[in-house]
């Protein structure tokens, strides 16, 4: 069995702002880092950099470390699959004119989910979610799901995932984002790291998932989510196999979102499991 790996300065790679569907600030999210006792974090907005800046003005008063980072949109064999750029440039104009189109994508597809709920009955979504929304270029199912618990379609935000915003229910709107060569190759001509998220969410069999992991490397991928909020003990271990079979990187982080809202808090995350190499050894 692999064991878990001590780890001296805790990271947590992965994490949203009102910039996109988190529900904290990035001057917010810096604070709460700092007081759970992570000293390195990466801010990664769905498609979106914009608050990058406004979290490292802050972080180091802080003792925080900020990453640049981003969470791209991307469809590869007809799934929706998200991809971390770690120490990006923002400002380099090949990723800022790749997710300018994304967000433009997004402003469509809301129309599309809004649409969609009227047909089911659930009226004023659109406005509903932008109720919800700091950054009006990134209206997001997550701004559509809190919308719906607020108004009592559903017990929480993730219940609302399920009863309206997946595969099959009202309110799913398929989209066609970036490719995965396409996503890979924006991070790596801003200077980045390409980091495959969360992959334990993904519907794959495992034929499925050796062919993402061969692309993915073969695209130019540094690293995978081995320890991420969404990921069970029994998938840290795995993940953890499976990046030393594809000669990954392994990367950290909690996909925090908002108190209440996420698998995890900031921070709260176990040691990646011995035998990885952590990503931030490259740096």
């Amino acid at each position: 069995m692999i064991k878990l790996r001590i780890i001296s300065s805790k990271f947590d790679l992965h994490c949203h702002s009102t910039y996109s569907d988190g529900v904290l600030r990035p001057d917010e999210l810096v604070r709460r880092a700092a007081r759970r006792g992570v000293s390195v974090l990466a801010l990664t907005d769905h498609d979106e950099t914009g608050g990058v800046a406004e979290a490292h003005r802050l972080a180091a008063g802080e003792g925080v470390e900020i990453v640049n980072g981003v969470e791209i949109s991307v469809t590869w064999n007809s799934q929706t699959l998200h991809i971390v750029g770690l120490h990006i440039d923002p400002a380099h104009p090949e990723l800022a004119s790749g997710l300018n189109g994304l967000r433009e994508g997004r402003r469509r597809r809301a129309e599309q989910i809004a649409d969609e709920l009227d047909k089911a009955g659930v009226e004023g979504s659109l406005a509903g979610a932008r109720a919800h929304v700091t950054n009006p270029e990134l209206v997001g199912r997550t701004h559509f799901a809190r919308f719906l618990a607020e108004r009592g379609h559903a017990r929480d935000v993730n219940s609302v995932f399920r009863k309206f915003l997946v595969h099959g229910k009202p309110g799913h709107v398929p989209h066609l984002w970036a490719g995965l060569e396409q996503a890979i190759g924006w991070i790596r001509a801003s200077g980045g790291m390409a980091v495959l998220a969360h992959p334990g969410r993904y519907k794959l069999d495992e034929p499925q998932r050796c062919a993402l992991l061969a692309a993915f490397k073969e695209a130019g991928g540094a690293a995978i989510e081995v320890v991420t909020g969404s990921h069970t003990p029994a998938q840290f271990q795995s993940y953890a196999r499976y990046a030393q079979r594809y000669g990954l990187l392994a990367s950290a982080g909690s996909d925090f979102h908002g108190p209440g809202e996420s698998y995890r808090d900031l921070g709260e995350l176990p040691d990646l499991p011995r035998g990885c190499t952590p990503v931030w050894a490259a740096w």
